[in-house]
């Protein structure tokens, strides 16, 4: 556990042999915010920190960019601790849960929607990452700057704390996008990322980004 940007706390499970690190993060305002789960091990292991620095606290949300084991794993396991805290999440992720048996509070959201609270403001664009190039979504806090990338700018190794300095140009270009096979949405998708100006990725895989 690390607190790696202002208010934002990152957790971390490394896979081995691989060396994959795989990253959840912690928004601590006045409606606590969790982005990622992480598989059901990880959590398990991750909620204990939470609770730690929640206290009292109770979660307002979990913020999950498509339905696979580390973005969504242990959500079940969450919702057991903090039954009143709502998934946000696409259509496609929203009848996955359900399928799953998990069907507590979820909110579904599509690009260009918003999320505000007190203290916050995601902005939401779309994301071709679900199980047959459905859409998913990705998420920007446009108070503080924070763009967390999911499964893009994506990097193997043993990244826990870990920021590396470049501009957003340069973190687009190095973000594997090209490796997503849908002319459309791939190209809609550049256009939203393009448009976006973060001060901070927070990196689903591989170290965040501290934005020049």
């Amino acid at each position: 556990m690390t607190k790696i940007y202002t208010d934002l706390y990152q957790f971390t499970q490394v896979i081995e042999p691989i060396k994959l690190s795989i990253h959840q993060y912690l928004l601590v305002g006045k409606e606590p915010i969790l982005i990622q789960t992480g598989a059901m091990p990880q959590t398990e292991v991750t909620l204990p920190q939470i609770k730690e620095i929640l206290g009292e606290m109770q979660l307002k949300y979990i913020l999950v960019s498509h339905f696979e084991s580390d973005e969504c794993g242990g959500l079940s396991v969450v919702l057991k601790e903090y039954p009143n805290a709502i998934t946000v999440c696409s259509e496609v992720t929203a009848r996955q849960l359900m399928g799953f048996g998990i069907t507590n509070q979820v909110e579904i959201k599509k690009p260009t929607d918003t999320l505000s609270g007190n203290d916050f403001e995601f902005g939401i664009i779309g994301y071709p990452s679900e199980m047959h190039l459905w859409e998913g979504l990705l998420f920007i806090e446009m108070k503080r700057g924070i763009f967390f990338s999911s499964d893009l700018m994506f990097a193997m190794g043993e990244n826990h704390g870990k920021i590396i300095e470049k501009t957003w140009d340069e973190a687009i270009g190095f973000s594997g996008v090209e490796n997503i096979p849908m002319g459309d949405m791939l190209d809609k998708m550049m256009r939203d990322l393009r448009a976006l100006s973060p001060r901070f990725v927070a990196c689903g895989h591989g170290p965040c980004v501290k934005v020049l």
